[in-house]
């Protein structure tokens, strides 16, 4: 698959939206890059991650260091001191969002499977991700009618990590606006996780030059198309990250974590024989493509749902799980 220049990919980007655009309120993030910078805001210190336009008028995306929630604010609301990442690094090591980025990078040696694979040890439940990559197919729906079934007298909205890639995205808007609608309707609370823009794959190719390791690739098209993606679409980046295949290097994690991003791993992909035990980091495919995770998460469900009726098998919430795993 070709590859193309970061100015190149953005501008391509650009115009897929302008010629397919999305349903719904929203507008084009143009001018998008990385800034790191932090600010006071509500009696908080934030740490700006993103600087963008729209309609004119300049934004970041920011993180708050303790809570690890992000959101967009019109850059004229805070006065931004910009800084270089390693001394926002320096300065904030100890709030759960940077101790867990350091862990992170700790755990990078291996090809598969880097960066937090394990949270919230203590509690009976999981924290449950599920991948959205590249497919023709449609969302595997019930997975969330199944969630929301289960949950629903005990656990309200039901909290879920979507790891989501920029092409899914861009022929899935009916899924998306369907995920959408049941977020509105408190059914269930997704936390957005970048999956790359592509989730490049070539079968031919052994993993230490495949997925992101491909020769070429662009990291910066990568990451940053899919945020602009997701804010096209109406959805908010989170600061957390999965490889595609779970495939990396230590180099490429260094890149990652650059971006002011924490890559997330799994202990329990289920698909592959993985047992889901308490603090699992649980990972299935809802593209479709992935028949046998899903059968097996419904599965699972069924057999703890006595546990779940009396409040000791829960779903936990990502940032939740990570703010709790690191608190200060």
């Amino acid at each position: 698959m070709p590859k193309y220049t970061t100015t190149f990919s953005l501008l391509l980007l650009l115009a897929l939206f302008l010629f397919c655009p999305v349903t719904g309120n929203t507008q084009t993030a143009t001018n998008y890059h990385r800034y790191f910078a932090t600010a006071q805001y509500n009696g908080n210190t934030i740490i700006i991650l993103r600087k963008f336009e729209q309609q004119g008028k300049p934004y970041y995306l920011y993180a708050d260091p303790k809570t690890i929630e992000t959101a967009t604010i019109a850059a004229a609301k805070v006065t931004a001191q910009a800084t270089k990442w390693d001394d926002i690094v320096t300065t904030y090591k100890t709030t759960p969002y940077i101790k867990a980025l350091l862990a992170a990078q700790q755990q990078s040696v291996a090809l598969q499977d880097a960066g937090i694979t394990h949270a919230y040890p203590k509690e009976k439940g999981i924290t449950l991700t599920i991948d959205l990559c590249p497919s023709h197919k449609p969302l595997d729906r019930v997975i969330f009618t199944s969630l929301i079934t289960e949950f629903k007298k005990i656990e309200t909205p039901v909290p879920v990590a979507l790891s989501v890639t920029g092409r899914f995205m861009l022929t899935h808007a009916e899924d998306i606006d369907w995920l959408k609608n049941l977020v509105k309707q408190k059914e269930i609370n997704i936390t957005w996780i970048n999956h790359t823009y592509n989730h490049h794959y070539d079968p031919k190719l052994p993993l230490t030059k495949n997925f992101l390791l491909e020769p070429g690739t662009d990291i910066d098209f990568e990451i940053l198309g899919t945020e602009i993606a997701m804010l096209q679409h109406g959805l908010m980046p989170s600061v957390f990250f999965r490889f595609p295949g779970l495939v990396s290097d230590a180099k490429m994690v260094q890149a990652v974590t650059g971006y002011g991003l924490i890559p997330i791993g799994s202990d329990a992909w289920l698909a592959k024989g993985q047992a889901a035990n308490a603090g699992s980091l649980v990972l299935i495919h809802g593209n479709g493509n992935e028949p046998i995770g899903v059968k097996d998460f419904i599965n699972l469900l069924k057999t703890e749902q006595s546990k779940v009726t009396d409040k000791q098998w829960l779903l936990y919430d990502l940032r939740e799980s990570v703010k709790n795993e690191f608190g200060e």
